[in-house]
């Protein structure tokens, strides 16, 4: 076997095999500027927005009425519910054991650093207490203010607080149902008005941002029309400056937005050159609280996080909470054992240079900073040695942050080798196959004088 007859990540990804894509129809054509390799960095707003760049890791939470019938948030949509039959579940929407502070420990468990919460989404019914709609959390037997609950948490701790809402809207009269992807069919009833639906959109939002304290973010969805107004985002800048914007809204945003590892695209990025967030859910079949839902196994969800964080972009994981509020006992489980790990690598993520192009070995991904190289054994190796040609210093020492056991290095010619590099050897792969290995060397030279 040759040096270079590696199975590539790329390959994998592109086939479906590494992340086991299954594509759907949908709003999911981001296709980000990436890098072929090299030493890479993305460009920071140098404003509020910088925090989007620290944090890298957070929570997503899709939560609303469609819990109750616990199938999904789509439910409406894909079981052709009719407007009338869905509305009951606002009548019947009570969650008293919601509590922000439970969400906000499992978070932190985890090892995330912000939240994104679903305020809106296609269904139409509304989180907070909005003017706007009667069809909202304060006209419920809970006649709580969810939002408001959940901001005031956030705000005690000083975590960042992000916002989803989607522009398709199930609901309002005004919305333009068509029947297109991820749209009802014209409902009886309705008066299509795209100018006073957004009107209705823009009065929210400007809710949203001046009601709930400081905003961190703003993640629109589903802009089926592809309708375009800067001004939306300007006005979204002048009330909350600290706010990220992404690029599913009516203009390009300030970061892109993979979702569920649809776009094959994204897996011949070495690296991303702009923000970028990519999102996915522990949960197979939906984002919303499915109560016979299929889960997606540890394994594959730290890989998931690792390749997105290791090649410069943040990651949202999402949870469904049921009908009273409560994160789901699998769901949270799976945030906790991912914690365990996360929390243990998460220094290889934070602050680092993105440096995968400098090695020929597709099974590692590679972060770096100052004289630390971190070897990201994103797909699991053949054996216990990794070898990083054509790098060939021996590094002080070699860490394994998953244990924090010591590494033997070696820098040598092996038999089926034409020259001598560095190989790290004796990774406990097994004990670890359940987790993405980490690796810290440690150099006593600048990592650009090593990775020529």
């Amino acid at each position: 076997m040759k040096r270079r007859d590696f199975i590539s990540i790329a390959a994998l990804m592109s086939s479906g095999t590494l992340f086991g894509m299954n594509r759907i129809p949908g709003n999911f054509s981001f296709s980000p500027p990436v890098s072929t390799g090299g030493i890479d960095y993305i460009k920071r707003f140098g404003d509020g927005r910088d925090w989007f760049f620290e944090k890298r890791f957070g929570m997503f939470v899709h939560w609303g009425i469609y819990a109750i019938p616990a199938v999904q948030e789509q439910y409406m949509l894909r079981y052709n519910i009719s407007r009338k039959e869905y509305e009951k579940f606002a009548r019947l929407w009570n969650p008293v054991d919601f509590d922000p502070d439970r969400w906000l420990d499992l978070m932190q468990e985890a090892g995330m650093k912000y939240l994104t919460f679903t305020t809106k989404h296609h269904d139409g019914f509304c989180m907070w207490d909005t003017k706007q709609t009667s069809f909202n959390v304060m006209n419920t037997p809970y006649k709580k203010d969810i939002l408001g609950m959940l901001a005031d948490a956030c705000h005690k701790r000083n975590i960042p607080l992000s916002l989803y809402y989607s522009i398709v809207d199930w609901h309002n009269p005004y919305y333009p149902n068509k029947g297109r992807h991820h749209e009802l069919p014209p409902q009886p009833g309705d008066t299509p008005d795209w100018g006073k639906y957004m009107e209705f959109v823009k009065a929210q939002v400007r809710e949203l941002c001046t009601n709930y304290g400081e905003i961190h973010g703003f993640w629109w969805d589903m802009n089926v029309p592809e309708y375009k107004d800067p001004s939306i985002n300007e006005m979204i800048q002048k009330l909350q400056p600290n706010a990220v914007i992404n690029n599913r809204g009516f203009d390009e945003g300030d970061f892109g937005t993979p979702e569920r590892d649809y776009s094959n695209e994204l897996s011949k990025a070495k690296a991303f050159t702009k923000p970028t967030e990519a999102c996915q859910s522990v949960g197979m079949q939906s984002w919303g609280y499915r109560k016979d839902e299929d889960y997606y196994t540890d394994r594959y969800l730290k890989m998931s996080i690792d390749s997105y964080l290791s090649r410069g972009a943040n990651y949202l994981l999402n949870v469904g909470p049921d009908a009273k509020g409560v994160i789901p006992a699998v769901s949270a489980g799976i945030l906790q054992r991912i914690g365990k790990w996360y929390k243990k690598v998460d220094e290889a993520y934070q602050d680092v240079e993105l440096v995968t192009g400098k090695i020929n070995n597709n099974y590692v991904l590679l972060t770096a900073k100052d004289n630390t190289l971190y070897v990201h054994l994103n797909k699991l190796p053949i054996g216990n040695t990794v070898s990083l040609y054509p790098l060939k210093t021996l590094p002080d020492r070699a860490i394994l942050l998953n244990t924090g056991k010591t590494l033997k290095c070696i820098s040598e010619r092996k038999p089926y080798e034409i020259e001598a590099f560095l190989w790290i050897q004796d990774i406990p792969v097994n004990d670890l196959s359940n987790e993405i290995p980490v690796i810290k060397l440690e150099f006593n030279k600048p990592l650009n004088e090593l990775l020529k």
